[in-house]
This record gives C-alpha cells, sequence and structure tokens, in this order.
C-alpha cells in the first residue's frame, strides 16, 4: 500500500477540520502548490480575498473514476459531431480567465489575480494544463488543473457557447485515460459534475489513490488525445 512522505510545509490532511480546513497563511510559489497536490490539498481563497490563504482537504473528497465517466446520450451526440475544435495546452491564460469571469462569476470569484498568476506559473513550470473548446475560430469553452505523474486535479471550467464546458470536460477525460492517468480529482461533488458519474470516496481512501498515482511515469503530452466514448 502506498503511503505519502510529510509534507515540508502542511499538517497531515486528517488533521483538517469538520468544513475540510487544515491551514491558513503560507504562499501560492510552485513549491507550496506542489507540495499541497501532493498531499491531498488544495487552496481556496477566504470571501475576504485580502486575507491570507486557505488550504483544504475535505473528507470525503470527490473524483471521476475513468472506468465509469457517463457521457448523456446527446453530449455524446454533440462530442462527436464537428461544432467544436478541441485542443490541449494552445490557449491556458485564456482558459483561466475564462473560467474566472465565466457567467455568474462576475461580481466575485475564488480565481483572484493571485490565484491566476500562481496556475499560469504552474502551467510555464509543465504542472498545469487545458483543454480548449474552439467554436468559428473562437475560444468557447475549456478546462484545466494540476497535473503531477498519474494524478490529475481538475480546477474549473467555463463555456461561451452551449456545451463547449462538456464537450471540454469529456475530451479532458478521454485524454488522461488514453495518457494512463489513475486519479482524476474533482474535490468536491456537485449535481453537474454528478451526472457524469463522479462520486465521493473517504478520504483516507483518496490518500491512498494519491500516493500511487502521483509515483507514475506519466505526462500530459503534447497534442490531445482520445480515447473511446
Amino acid at each position: 500500500m502506498s503511503e505519502l512522505p510529510p509534507s515540508r510545509f502542511f499538517p497531515p490532511a486528517d488533521r483538517a477540520d469538520a468544513d475540510g480546513l487544515l491551514a491558513v497563511g503560507g504562499s501560492l510559489s510552485p513549491p507550496w502548490l506542489l507540495d499541497a497536490y501532493q498531499h491531498g490539498i488544495f487552496p481556496w481563497p477566504h470571501a475576504d480575498f485580502d486575507n491570507p490563504m486557505m488550504w483544504w482537504s475535505p473528507d470525503p473528497r470527490a473524483i471521476i473514476d475513468f472506468d465509469q465517466f457517463h457521457v448523456p446520450r446527446r453530449l455524446r451526440s454533440t462530442c462527436r459531431g464537428s461544432k467544436f475544435e478541441l485542443t490541449c495546452d494552445r490557449d491556458f491564460a485564456g482558459v483561466i480567465h475564462g473560467c474566472a469571469t465565466a457567467a455568474g462569476r462576475e461580481h466575485g470569484t475564488w480565481l483572484t489575480p493571485r490565484m491566476i498568476r500562481a496556475y499560469l506559473r504552474l502551467h510555464r513550470l509543465g504542472h498545469a494544463h487545458s483543454v480548449e473548446a474552439w467554436h468559428q475560430g473562437a475560444l468557447a469553452g475549456g478546462a484545466y488543473g494540476v497535473a503531477i505523474g498519474g494524478f490529475f486535479s481538475a480546477e474549473s471550467m467555463f463555456y461561451r457557447v452551449s456545451d463547449a464546458s462538456k464537450v471540454a470536460l469529456v475530451a479532458l477525460v478521454g485524454h488522461l485515460r488514453a495518457r494512463g492517468y489513475q486519479l482524476l480529482d474533482i474535490q468536491q461533488l456537485t449535481p453537474h459534475t454528478a451526472r457524469f458519474g463522479a462520486r465521493e470516496i473517504p478520504r483516507s481512501e483518496y490518500l491512498q489513490r494519491l500516493a500511487h498515482a502521483i509515483r507514475l511515469p506519466v505526462t500530459f503530452g503534447r497534442q490531445l488525445e482520445h480515447s473511446p466514448l
């Protein structure tokens, strides 16, 4: 059974409170972020964004199992059509800014400027990646997340054209499966992700699976790959 080594910066994840809050403060530098994700921890700022950063490790944890991923019939048809062009890492900055300014987030989003800068740094280092859906030459939607070994943490997605974010999610899952990823973390379950087969597992199980996944010699690649729907 794989186990995670102690974190350089954080207490053990099982010390998080009932809401999942583990720590307050610290830095959004790449060493801090990578250490956090490798130990089942992620940043989520307080509603008052001038406050110190807050770090979370909720129990249970939401994931998408690749072999249980469900694509609704209508969306499956859209994915097989030619409405969208799909790419990866062509416009990471466009995707993360799209997530920050998506409909309903105009007056407040956890993707603050310092969070965006932090993920852009991870992208330049090869640890954050995006999938883009293009419609008539314009960025119509996308999704992005953090990758370490065979682990991927899906952070956010957005759309400007109907179904674009869903198609990007399907493409992301297919790409990760084709590349050999073993754990797809979505942090918290929502009605939207539940429709795709997402589920919750105990944090203890999540951490065991994480310890195994991050050690795998898996890379994201430069071209979007596909696996059968």
